[in-house]
């Protein structure tokens, strides 16, 4: 018996194989801010506009929701700009959560 003539069968098909890349770090994240009885609304308020550059009111309207439902978001976007935000936010012992 010969085995060297013996040609295993490959079937003649193409598979096409599709990639799906996610793009983890451009979908939507958020920063959730954690209510705590350390800070002042002065101090969160003054943290927010210094970690997103938003206005006086919106900020001010963030620190009431974390006051009165324990969190809010704080800031949505990127998860490069979300771990910037975050880092800010924790120079003064923020609580924050990056959440995608």
């Amino acid at each position: 018996m010969r085995f060297d003539a013996v040609v295993p069968a490959v079937p003649d098909t193409e598979v096409a194989e599709e990639t799906v890349v996610e793009e983890r770090l451009t979908w939507p994240w958020k920063v959730i801010l954690f209510n705590d009885d350390i800070h002042t609304f002065d101090e969160v308020i003054a943290q927010l506009i210094k970690a997103t550059q938003c206005s006086w009111e919106h900020a001010s309207s963030v620190a009431d929701t974390v006051h009165t439902q324990g969190k809010a978001v704080a800031f949505d976007g990127s998860f490069e700009d979300c771990f910037r935000v975050q880092g800010v936010l924790r120079e003064i012992a923020l609580v924050t959560q990056i959440e995608g």
